[in-house]
């Protein structure tokens, strides 16, 4: 049982996309500096969590997306669960913020009323004042900025991963894109100095990162709200000169503004990894232009092209809707042959679902359901086949993997790892005999191994074969998850570059 006497537990649940999950850090540094605990540090309390998803905390806060049509359901599904448990745990307070938060408003309490708090994208900085409040005053506080008012990176955070941050370069987006409702919830595009996102990237790896992902609507425009073009290949050089600093990655850029520059400036910076994810949308040019999307395919061919030609080893993803108005079959055939022609590592695939306060929405060449369903099948099974082609062609190959705190029940027995290759594939390694999880390796450190296996969406790496090799440089990053975990540092540990483990040959 706990004591009177020890302070709050939260739980921030994250539905959305790495910005929210960026947000949901913040809100979390936010609830720490207020006082509370993150639930899963009191153990005793996993007793009280329940199916709904609380964790046993008296806080949850659900910071939603509001991009994709279901959106909605799935927030009010989720409230409609922890409904029953907060009848049963007096004093368990419940926050809705992100997107859909700022879209809906007070109408979020109407349709809950036992919402304690909402707030928007633009104030995550008053959610324990908004706490407070809703505690005083025995009713919801609800709390909606239409404009930025702190930037989220100058607050407080909370950050999962020792080994990898996220660092916001700008919010906001300035693009007009028919289908998205971004721009109107997150507002124009804002960027930061870059002083001041430099220093954040060296007080990251200062506390022990080594991965930083740059963030941004539209990352690619960086400097346009302080008039410097060329910024973010600025930006990226910039990135291999911060001492420590490992890899660099950046989501998401826009194929209007991609220029030569950010190509060779990925290129030539040797901390920038070999990835990238640009959302081509449709293969068709009518589509294109109904969806507002400033590019041609010609221009993003080219874009891809010139990638591959600087970076061989490059893994492009991608974006791409099916299913949007007035799309004919000629459209989507032009899609399918676009995926086939690029050749995408991966896509995230959608059937297009309309966003109220969108044009797209109001457009009447509306596409019917069961259609827009058969060409989002295909389309998926021909993406599929290709991955699956492409990951089979890594077998046999050597692979650095940043290894991952996340870890299942499964992993456990069968005595496996995982963590991102440096073009981001998601990597599977089993722990050699006598390799022990934790210790020998730990969440951050980096692994080299042979990729024994290739599917469509993981590699595995098997270092229990015959000449399986399995090498360690353990990391700073490693050094603070261990001293996080309390474990016991062995006498003989030297951080970042040796000592190495090595199992088997690799040859």
């Amino acid at each position: 049982m706990i004591a009177k006497t020890d302070p709050r537990t939260y739980l921030v649940r994250t539905l959305g996309c790495q910005m929210n999950v960026h947000d949901s850090e913040r809100m979390a540094g936010l609830l720490e500096e207020a006082g509370l605990r993150p639930v899963e540090e009191v153990p005793q309390l996993a007793a009280r969590a329940t199916e709904a998803g609380d964790g046993g905390a008296d806080v949850v806060v659900l910071n939603t997306c509001s991009v994709r049509e279901n959106a909605a359901n799935r927030l009010f599904g989720n409230l409609g669960q922890l409904a029953q448990v907060k009848r049963q745990r007096p004093g368990m307070q419940i926050a809705v913020g992100g997107c859909l938060a700022q879209q809906m408003r007070a109408d979020i309490v109407k349709r809950a009323p036992w919402v304690d708090v909402v707030f928007g994208t633009h104030n995550i900085d008053v959610l324990p004042a908004l706490l407070r409040r809703a505690a005083h005053n025995q009713e919801a506080a609800v709390e909606i900025e239409e404009s930025l008012k702190v930037f989220p990176s100058t607050l407080p955070t909370k950050r999962d991963s020792s080994a990898a941050a996220w660092v916001s370069i700008s919010v906001g987006c300035n693009n007009t894109c028919t289908f998205c409702i971004v721009p109107h919830l997150r507002g124009k595009e804002r960027d930061r100095r870059p002083g001041e996102i430099l220093s954040e990237v060296q007080a990251v790896v200062s506390e022990g990162a080594i991965e930083v992902t740059l963030l941004g609507q539209n990352v690619n425009s960086y400097g346009v709200s302080f008039g410097e073009r060329g910024a973010f290949a600025q930006l990226l050089r910039a990135m291999g000169e911060v001492e420590g600093l490992e890899r660099v990655r950046f989501t998401s850029p826009h194929p209007a503004a991609f220029s030569d520059d950010v190509i060779e400036a990925m290129a030539q910076t040797h901390n920038v990894m070999p990835s990238l994810h640009m959302p081509l949308q449709s293969g068709s040019d009518r589509v294109l232009r109904a969806m507002r999307r400033s590019y041609r395919r010609k221009k993003f061919d080219g874009i891809v092209q010139r990638v591959r030609e600087a970076i061989p080893d490059a893994a492009i993803t991608t974006d791409i809707i099916v299913g949007f108005p007035g799309e004919t079959e000629e459209d989507f055939q032009a899609t399918l042959e676009a995926i086939q022609t690029l050749h995408f590592s991966s896509a995230f695939t959608f059937i297009y679902s309309p966003r109220p306060g969108t044009p797209a929405a109001d457009m009447d060449n509306q596409i019917d359901p069961e259609v827009a369903q058969d060409r989002y099948e295909r389309l998926v099974a021909a993406q599929e086949a290709i991955c699956e082609a492409d990951a089979k062609e890594f077998v046999g190959r050597e692979v650095e993997v940043l290894i991952s705190q996340s870890r299942g029940k499964k992993d456990e027995q069968a005595r496996r790892i995982s963590g991102r290759g440096k073009d981001n594939r998601l990597v599977h390694l089993s722990l050699p005999a006598g390799v022990e999880y934790g210790t020998d390796v730990r969440p951050g450190d980096l692994v080299r191994a042979q990729v024994t296996y290739g599917a469509p969406h993981h590699l595995v790496a098997d270092s229990g074969i015959e000449g399986g090799l399995f090498e360690v440089r353990r990391t700073r990053a490693g050094d603070v998850w261990q001293e996080r975990n309390h474990s016991a540092i062995p006498a003989n540990a030297v951080s970042l570059g040796i000592p190495k483990l090595r199992v088997g040959s690799s040859s």
